[in-house]
Protein backbone atom coordinates (compact mmCIF):
# COMPACT_ATOMS: atom_id res chain seq x y z
CA UNK A 1 0.00 0.00 0.00
CA UNK A 2 2.84 2.35 0.87
CA UNK A 3 4.60 1.71 -2.46
CA UNK A 4 1.37 2.41 -4.33
CA UNK A 5 0.97 5.73 -2.48
CA UNK A 6 4.56 6.78 -3.26
CA UNK A 7 4.15 5.82 -6.94
CA UNK A 8 0.91 7.79 -7.18
CA UNK A 9 2.52 10.88 -5.61
CA UNK A 10 5.55 10.68 -7.90
CA UNK A 11 3.36 10.26 -10.98
CA UNK A 12 1.22 13.24 -9.99
CA UNK A 13 4.31 15.37 -9.35
CA UNK A 14 5.83 14.45 -12.71
CA UNK A 15 2.59 15.28 -14.54
CA UNK A 16 2.33 18.62 -12.76
CA UNK A 17 5.94 19.53 -13.55
CA UNK A 18 5.65 18.43 -17.17
CA UNK A 19 3.13 21.20 -17.76
CA UNK A 20 5.87 23.73 -17.04
CA UNK A 21 8.13 22.56 -19.84
CA UNK A 22 7.91 23.41 -23.53
CA UNK A 23 8.76 19.95 -24.78
CA UNK A 24 7.37 16.54 -24.09
CA UNK A 25 4.01 14.86 -24.03
CA UNK A 26 2.01 17.85 -22.79
CA UNK A 27 3.37 20.44 -25.23
CA UNK A 28 1.23 23.57 -25.56
CA UNK A 29 1.08 26.13 -28.35
CA UNK A 30 1.65 29.53 -26.81
CA UNK A 31 1.28 32.93 -28.44
CA UNK A 32 4.48 34.86 -29.00
CA UNK A 33 4.48 37.75 -26.55
CA UNK A 34 6.98 39.66 -28.70
CA UNK A 35 4.74 39.67 -31.77
CA UNK A 36 2.68 42.70 -30.79
CA UNK A 37 0.86 44.62 -33.47
CA UNK A 38 -0.40 48.18 -33.32
CA UNK A 39 -4.10 48.86 -33.62
CA UNK A 40 -5.27 51.40 -36.14
CA UNK A 41 -6.38 54.67 -34.49
CA UNK A 42 -10.06 55.48 -34.24
CA UNK A 43 -11.32 57.65 -37.07
CA UNK A 44 -14.15 60.17 -36.79
CA UNK A 45 -16.72 59.47 -39.49
CA UNK A 46 -16.93 62.14 -42.21
CA UNK A 47 -20.64 62.84 -41.56
CA UNK A 48 -20.09 63.72 -37.90
CA UNK A 49 -22.36 66.74 -37.48
CA UNK A 50 -22.22 67.49 -33.74
CA UNK A 51 -20.63 70.78 -32.76
CA UNK A 52 -19.62 71.83 -29.27
CA UNK A 53 -22.13 74.13 -27.56
CA UNK A 54 -21.43 77.83 -27.53
CA UNK A 55 -20.35 79.27 -24.18
CA UNK A 56 -23.38 80.48 -22.23
CA UNK A 57 -25.87 78.67 -24.46
CA UNK A 58 -28.93 77.02 -22.93
CA UNK A 59 -28.64 73.28 -22.26
CA UNK A 60 -30.11 71.06 -24.95
CA UNK A 61 -31.34 68.35 -22.56
CA UNK A 62 -34.86 69.11 -21.40
CA UNK A 63 -36.83 67.53 -18.55
CA UNK A 64 -39.11 66.04 -21.20
CA UNK A 65 -36.13 64.30 -22.80
CA UNK A 66 -35.07 62.92 -19.41
CA UNK A 67 -38.57 61.58 -18.77
CA UNK A 68 -38.66 59.97 -22.20
CA UNK A 69 -35.27 58.36 -21.58
CA UNK A 70 -36.42 56.94 -18.24
CA UNK A 71 -39.58 55.55 -19.83
CA UNK A 72 -37.56 54.02 -22.65
CA UNK A 73 -35.23 52.28 -20.18
CA UNK A 74 -37.65 51.24 -17.44
CA UNK A 75 -41.10 51.55 -19.01
CA UNK A 76 -43.88 53.83 -17.90
CA UNK A 77 -45.74 53.56 -14.61
CA UNK A 78 -47.61 50.30 -14.37
CA UNK A 79 -51.19 50.04 -13.17
CA UNK A 80 -51.64 48.77 -9.62
CA UNK A 81 -53.75 45.71 -8.96
CA UNK A 82 -56.91 45.96 -6.88
CA UNK A 83 -55.36 44.22 -3.89
CA UNK A 84 -52.27 46.44 -3.99
CA UNK A 85 -54.41 49.59 -4.16
CA UNK A 86 -56.56 48.37 -1.26
CA UNK A 87 -53.48 47.58 0.83
CA UNK A 88 -52.01 51.03 0.21
CA UNK A 89 -55.30 52.67 1.08
CA UNK A 90 -55.59 50.73 4.35
CA UNK A 91 -52.01 51.62 5.20
CA UNK A 92 -52.91 55.31 4.97
CA UNK A 93 -51.15 56.30 1.78
CA UNK A 94 -53.36 59.37 1.36
CA UNK A 95 -52.40 60.70 4.83
CA UNK A 96 -48.62 60.20 4.41
CA UNK A 97 -46.43 63.26 4.74
CA UNK A 98 -44.63 64.07 1.47
CA UNK A 99 -41.20 64.69 3.03
CA UNK A 100 -41.27 62.03 5.73
CA UNK A 101 -38.12 60.27 4.50
CA UNK A 102 -36.13 63.47 4.86
CA UNK A 103 -37.37 64.24 8.35
CA UNK A 104 -36.87 60.73 9.77
CA UNK A 105 -33.09 60.96 9.55
CA UNK A 106 -33.03 64.44 11.10
CA UNK A 107 -31.14 64.46 14.45
CA UNK A 108 -33.82 66.63 16.03
CA UNK A 109 -36.55 64.07 15.34
CA UNK A 110 -37.96 62.64 18.59
CA UNK A 111 -38.22 58.88 18.72
CA UNK A 112 -39.80 56.51 21.24
CA UNK A 113 -37.46 54.40 23.36
CA UNK A 114 -38.51 50.79 22.78
CA UNK A 115 -36.48 49.45 25.70
CA UNK A 116 -33.50 47.21 26.27
CA UNK A 117 -34.96 44.20 24.43
CA UNK A 118 -35.16 46.09 21.14
CA UNK A 119 -31.61 47.40 21.61
CA UNK A 120 -30.40 43.84 22.27
CA UNK A 121 -32.07 42.60 19.10
CA UNK A 122 -30.56 45.40 17.01
CA UNK A 123 -27.00 44.88 18.27
CA UNK A 124 -27.14 41.06 18.20
CA UNK A 125 -24.47 39.47 16.01
CA UNK A 126 -25.51 37.98 12.71
CA UNK A 127 -25.96 34.25 12.57
CA UNK A 128 -28.18 31.45 11.41
CA UNK A 129 -29.91 31.12 14.79
CA UNK A 130 -28.43 27.71 15.47
CA UNK A 131 -27.33 28.71 18.98
CA UNK A 132 -30.29 31.02 19.69
CA UNK A 133 -31.89 31.01 23.12
CA UNK A 134 -35.25 32.20 24.37
CA UNK A 135 -35.71 33.56 27.86
CA UNK A 136 -38.76 34.81 29.65
CA UNK A 137 -38.81 37.70 32.08
CA UNK A 138 -40.36 35.61 34.92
Amino acid sequence: MRKLMIATCLTGTLLALSACGSRGVLNRDRPDEMAVTRQAPLVIPPDFSLVPPAPGAAPTATPEASRQAMEAMFGGPSARSGSESATLQQAGRAQAEPGIRSSVGDPSTNVVDKGATTRDILVAPEGDGQFGRAATGN
